[in-house]
């Protein structure tokens, strides 16, 4: 608990992932994307329960290794491409409730494919929702000005245009206001929230990570993820998060 809220985790890790097949157990620097999760929500003492919402079994037996339970199976209805976050919550915190037989305040989704979360990252987003009585909080990054909306081009019948006619007027870069995107690293929302099958209430705030994150869809994304810590040195740091 923290300030006298009770705090559940969940973990979304299907396994029929299109883009990367398991990418929900493929390694970082040997460690399973699912499993660095785990080692996370260790260092959070004020994380009441921590599950996974998954359903295949190999990566609900990686999970339980790491420290997450798993005290449900996720239906197939829940195990789509286009399935809402808010419908996976929504499930997650109703079976949770009644397996433990208790009610969660704030429900925090931590999904695997942001592996350079730090646990700080976690406790900042949860402390800004309670402190400021938000409906949610998610991390985000600053997005490069290179793909800002602004400078973004459609093509419609052999033609190229801009996706915003406003960005006919963008000379240079100074001239674009700030845009973000989600990194995946935390966002955490009240129980009202996740009620409504919803992961963005009515107030809704951010908390901005200057560090370099990786949300994980491709071969490329591996790559790259391994090759940040290669560079940064970092590899045996992961490892032991």
């Amino acid at each position: 608990m923290l300030n006298g809220k009770s705090i559940l985790v969940v973990v979304p890790a299907r396994g029929g992932s299109k883009g990367v097949k398991l990418k929900n157990i493929r390694k970082i620097n040997g460690v399973p994307l699912v499993a660095l999760v785990g080692h996370v929500v260790r260092q959070l003492p004020y994380v009441d329960r921590a599950v996974v919402s998954t359903d295949h079994p190999e990566i609900a037996e990686i999970a339980e290794k790491s420290g997450l339970d798993v005290p449900f199976m996720r239906p197939e209805q829940l195990s789509g491409d286009v399935v809402a976050d808010g419908h996976v919550l929504h499930h997650a915190l109703m079976e949770c409730e009644k397996v433990y037989n208790r009610k969660f305040d704030i429900i925090i989704m931590l999904q695997p494919t942001s592996p350079f979360r730090k646990p700080f990252h976690v406790t900042e987003t949860v402390e800004k929702l309670i402190k400021g009585r938000y409906d949610a909080v998610w991390t985000v990054s600053e997005t490069d000005s290179k793909a800002h909306p602004l400078k973004q081009l459609v093509i419609r019948n052999d033609i190229l245009d801009f996706y915003d006619p406003a960005g006919a007027k963008i000379i240079a870069r100074q001239q674009l206001t700030p845009v973000y995107h989600k990194n995946g690293v935390a966002y955490v929302m009240t129980r009202d929230c996740i009620l409504n099958k919803e992961i963005k209430g009515g107030r809704t705030s951010f908390v901005v990570i200057e560090e370099l994150m990786v949300n994980i869809d491709t071969e490329f994304d591996f790559k790259l993820a391994e090759f940040i810590l290669q560079q940064n040195g970092d590899s045996n740091k992961l490892a032991r998060t």
